[in-house]
Formats: structure tokens, C-alpha cells, sequence
């Protein structure tokens, strides 16, 4: 009997083969281990139970379209085939389909979507925008043949006739959906020109409104400079959409009722207010006339206090002319007196009495000593009048001076 010989590539392709042909689809429960996602995108892991383990590859095109995101430990059940990995010789499950064991997957997307953008701060209160008071023109972002959109302008025509409506028609499930409201919201933001804008539909299953799920929207109106509001599906529906809008309306009618006031109530308001203005103005002058009077009373006539003050000028004015002749006939006086002085000490009033100056010429120095001139020099002699320009022919020195 002769033997067959297979080599081992030959063994795996035979084995490859039954394997895909056995099993070319089976539903699979387990744990989701040794998780890996490479820049690739497919996502690499272990399924095991209690007793058992299988390599699982969910490849691209797959997993791009889970809703949720695969994590360790998490519970799933898993479609798909199994196949045989021929390098390494292992068999592995090929999933096509995975959802998360007791929650739908979609219920599970929601929850880690709303817990990851709550965590970022898209929820937080001080981002919301307040609603203007009366806005003037209004920008709908809706299905165009749907009720929620003639609920809204039923109530908004009702409440405020000749309010300007801009509507932006779009899909509001399906996968046109997300792009299609993410287009809308930056239209609006782009143009400005409406003041507050109402992004919703009617109510529906958590796939129906799903759109209003997507991450990429709640971004959207994250990012809107215009005031939104959420309206979507009925008052016990949430979206993601509704956490990040600056207001949540539990229904699109109700949407309509908070953003436009009705022109009665508007202005039943504004009466309101100016009687109170006018009730405050009216009490705020009565305090104002009250404390004039009051003070009237403390300060008198203000004409008497003038006159006394006009004759406590005139009493300083004529004190000041006094004390400033006397000042001034004071300082005359005392300007004479040195005037004469300084006559006294003027050299030059000694020449009027004959006596005159002698300086060595042409220095200029005053001689005081005979001693300190010679003969033959140039002397200048200064008398009352005039000047002498005179040679010294002899010098005779006094002896006992």
C-alpha cells in the first residue's frame, strides 16, 4: 500500500478548505481579550470562554461600520466564518457582524459616545449660548415633508405672524443623514442669516434617530457661533445632539414655542415693564423733590448768605488796600535809608570834596603807598570831573606813615 505524502502546505490548504466549506457562517458568544487595532484598521483579538479560546480578525470594511467601540472584557456575540490563517497554520473566526451581549449595539455606541464627549467638555453649561429675546429671523434644519417641520411653522406663524423663517432641507435618518445636517449647520453659520436656529424631526426608534447620534454632528453644533436647539423625536427620546445644543425641546413644537414669544405676550411685557419704569421714575423723583426740600430747609436763603458774603469781601478788600499802603510807604522808607547808606560808602562821592583816585596806568591797580610807584611811570588820576594822565617825576615818601 503505498503512502500519500502531503507537504505541510498541502495539509493546510486541505484543511483550509474544509474548514470554510463546514462552517461558511456560525454565531459565536464570547470575551473579548488581547485587543489590538493596528494603523491598518482591523481589528485583532481573542475570543475565550471559560475553557476555550479562537483568534478573531474583524478586518476594515467591517469594522468601520460598528456603531460602538470594541474594548477588553467586553461581551460580545459575533457572525461570521471561520477560516484557516495558512503562515501560522491557526484557524480563526472572520466576523462580519458583532454586537455587544444584553445592549444593543447601538444602545452601547450611544452610552461610550455621550460618556467620551462629556469627558471633552461638550455638555458643559458655560459653552451654551442663550436664545435672543425676539428673534427676527429663524433657520429650520429638518426633513422637508415631514410633521415635526408643519408642527413648527403652525406654531411659529400663530405665535409670531411676520416672523422670517429659512429652511434647510435634509435627511433626517439614513446614512445621507449626518452629512447632510453637519452641511446645514455650517450653511447658516457661514451666511448669518438667521439669529437662532431649530434642528430636529419627529420621534421614531434609537435607529430612525440615529443621525442625530453621530459624533461628527454633535461637533457641528459644538462648533456653532449661532444658538441651536435641539428638537428630536418625543419628550422621552435623547440624542447626543440634545446634550451638546444650548437648549434641549422635548418635542419640535415646543421648539417653536421657545424661541419665538408670542407678539401678544411680547407685548403685554413691554406694557408691563414701561408701568414699572414709569412707577420707578415716579417714586425716584418724589425722593429727589423731598431731599431738595429738606435741604432748602437746612440752608436757607442762599441771597442772605451772598449779601454777607459780597460785605466780608468788600471788609478784606478795603483791609488789603490798608495794610498794603502801609506796606509800601513802610518799604520806601526803608529804601531811602539805604540809599543813603550806599551814598555814604560810594567812592566816588569822596571826590566831590576834592579827593581823587590814582591807578598805575595802564594796569589799571589803585596805588595807596608812594612807595609802590617809581619815576618815569604813567600814572591816571580820577577826579570829580574827568581824568589826569600825568609822568611821575619824583616821589617823596613820608616816613612816618
Amino acid at each position: 500500500m503505498q503512502t500519500h505524502i502531503l507537504t505541510v502546505t498541502q495539509l493546510t490548504y486541505q484543511i483550509k478548505n474544509l474548514l470554510e466549506g463546514t462552517f461558511p457562517e456560525v454565531w459565536v458568544e464570547g470575551e473579548i481579550s488581547n485587543l489590538t487595532i493596528p494603523q491598518s484598521g482591523h481589528a485583532y483579538f481573542t475570543l475565550k470562554d471559560e475553557h476555550s479560546q479562537v483568534r478573531a480578525v474583524l478586518f476594515r470594511s467591517s469594522h468601520r461600520h460598528l456603531k460602538f467601540t470594541l474594548q477588553h472584557g467586553m461581551q460580545v456575540i459575533c457572525r461570521g466564518r471561520l477560516s484557516l490563517y495558512e503562515p501560522r497554520g491557526e484557524y480563526q473566526l472572520i466576523p462580519d457582524y458583532i454586537e455587544p451581549k444584553g445592549i444593543g449595539a447601538l444602545q452601547l455606541a450611544f452610552e461610550q459616545l455621550k460618556t467620551r464627549l462629556e469627558k471633552e467638555g461638550l455638555f458643559d453649561p458655560d459653552h451654551k449660548r442663550s436664545l435672543p429675546v425676539l428673534p427676527r429671523r429663524i433657520g429650520i434644519i429638518t426633513s422637508p415633508t415631514g410633521a415635526a417641520l408643519r408642527d413648527m411653522l403652525r406654531v411659529i406663524k400663530r405665535r409670531h405672524p411676520k416672523m422670517h423663517i429659512f429652511i434647510y432641507p435634509v435627511p433626517v435618518q439614513g446614512v445621507e443623514a449626518a452629512p447632510a445636517l453637519i452641511e446645514a449647520l455650517r450653511y447658516f453659520n457661514r451666511e448669518r442669516n438667521v439669529e437662532v436656529l431649530i434642528v430636529g424631526r419627529g420621534g421614531g426608534s434609537l435607529e430612525d434617530l440615529w443621525a442625530f447620534n453621530e459624533e461628527a454632528v454633535a461637533r457641528a453644533i459644538y462648533a456653532s457661533k449661532l444658538p441651536v436647539i435641539s428638537a428630536v423625536g418625543h419628550e422621552t427620546d435623547y440624542t447626543i445632539a440634545d446634550f451638546v445644543a444650548d437648549l434641549r425641546a422635548p418635542t419640535p413644537s415646543a421648539a417653536a414655542e421657545m424661541v419665538v414669544e408670542s407678539e401678544r405676550n411680547f407685548r403685554e411685557g413691554i406694557r408691563s415693564f414701561e408701568i414699572r419704569l414709569i412707577r420707578v421714575t415716579q417714586q425716584m423723583l418724589e425722593h429727589v423733590r423731598s431731599t431738595l426740600r429738606e435741604n432748602m430747609r437746612i440752608l436757607g436763603d442762599p441771597r442772605r448768605g451772598l449779601e454777607q458774603y459780597n460785605q466780608r469781601v468788600d471788609d478784606l478788600v478795603r483791609r488789603i488796600s490798608l495794610a498794603t499802603a502801609h506796606g509800601v510807604r513802610r518799604d520806601q522808607a526803608r529804601l531811602g535809608a539805604l540809599n543813603a547808606g550806599l551814598g555814604h560808602l560810594n567812592p566816588l562821592a569822596i571826590l566831590s570834596r576834592g579827593y581823587s583816585i590814582t591807578r598805575s596806568y595802564p594796569a589799571g591797580g589803585i596805588l595807596k603807598n608812594a612807595a609802590d610807584a617809581a619815576p618815569g611811570i604813567m600814572i591816571s588820576t580820577k577826579l570829580l570831573k574827568g581824568d589826569v594822565l600825568s609822568r611821575i617825576e619824583r616821589i617823596e615818601v613820608d616816613q612816618d606813615r
